[in-house]
């Protein structure tokens, strides 16, 4: 491949794992397409993949996977801990190699108006992509999750960029577009109480007045009766995952609390985790060359 881009798409189905699977299918066997890995979560009853490949090969395997998702998720059943307003509730495109942000919104608008041609499903484009400043933020899209969606749409300044002016019954709407490298980053801790980790989130992300790259909300686990700060990173070169961790800890002492692990959801860049290593270990003039793997 010349050209490597990547796309993360977030389906609303966590707990199904055959229909996980027919979803997943759409990015097997296909030619300039490698499927890198899924993870579905039963509390927020959502899968995320990541795919990588040409961007044309890229484009029709997520239109495939678009199409299986919308035919088989039921969003007026769904329920989860994670805030969703549709089926594939938000597909990103990603320069890897040899390509810009610029090939990356190219292929998610064609996406967008392939897929809302072929399944009537209403798309929103968000991030690099946005046609409106006010849609570049992912949150504000999805205020209102699926069981607003309806009647947000029906405001002028919440009409889809692509697809019907309503949203699909069962499957909602989408959220497409361009963006960096984001990093899925979630913390554990030692209460079950919701509250308490709302609390935390709302101090550590950027629209609390906390780090600057760092999306945040509290989520209960319900099968370990545990809460859970779950935390998006848009820009880990300027707010380090070790950052965050450190600065969720000092909150969560402020309650008693303590951290019980943390997880990363789909794939991390190797240089977020050598940060790490460099802070945690003070290692000195330490250089990614010295990383056994890179020099092979």
């Amino acid at each position: 491949m010349n050209q490597i881009m990547e796309c993360v798409p977030n389906f609303s189905e966590g707990r199904d794992l055959e229909k996980v699977e027919k979803i997943v299918g759409a990015f097997r066997g296909k030619a300039g397409v490698k499927l890198l890995d899924y993870t579905s979560d039963k509390d927020h009853n959502r899968s995320v993949v990541t795919v990588i490949g040409s961007p044309e090969a890229l484009r029709d395997a997520v239109v495939e996977s678009i199409g299986a998702a919308v035919s088989m998720i039921d969003m007026t059943k769904h329920e989860g801990q994670h805030p969703r307003m549709g089926a594939v509730d938000v597909v990103p495109f990603i320069p890897i190699r040899g390509c810009t942000v610029e090939d990356a919104d190219r292929i998610a608008k064609e996406t967008a108006k392939t897929a809302a041609e072929k399944f009537r499903q209403p798309f929103f484009l968000y991030e690099y992509s946005a046609s409106s400043p006010h849609r570049q933020n992912l949150a504000d899209i999805r205020k209102g999750q699926f069981e607003g969606m309806a009647e947000k749409m029906k405001d002028p300044l919440w009409k889809p960029d692509f697809g019907p002016v309503s949203i699909h019954p069962t499957g909602g709407v989408t959220a497409i577009g361009a963006r960096p490298p984001l990093i899925a980053f979630n913390i554990n801790l030692d209460t079950p109480s919701l509250e308490v980790a709302s609390k935390i989130a709302d101090n550590i992300r950027h629209l609390g007045g906390g780090l600057r790259y760092c999306k945040a909300m509290g989520v209960m686990l319900d099968e370990r009766n545990i809460a859970q700060v779950s935390i998006n990173m848009t820009d880990y070169t300027k707010t380090a995952v070790y950052r965050i961790f450190e600065m969720t800890k000092m909150e969560a002492r402020r309650y008693g609390v303590n951290i019980v692990g943390s997880e990363v959801v789909g794939l991390i860049p190797m240089q977020a985790l050598i940060d790490c290593a460099e802070y945690y270990l003070q290692l000195e003039g330490f250089s990614t060359d010295q990383v056994l793997e890179s020099r092979l």
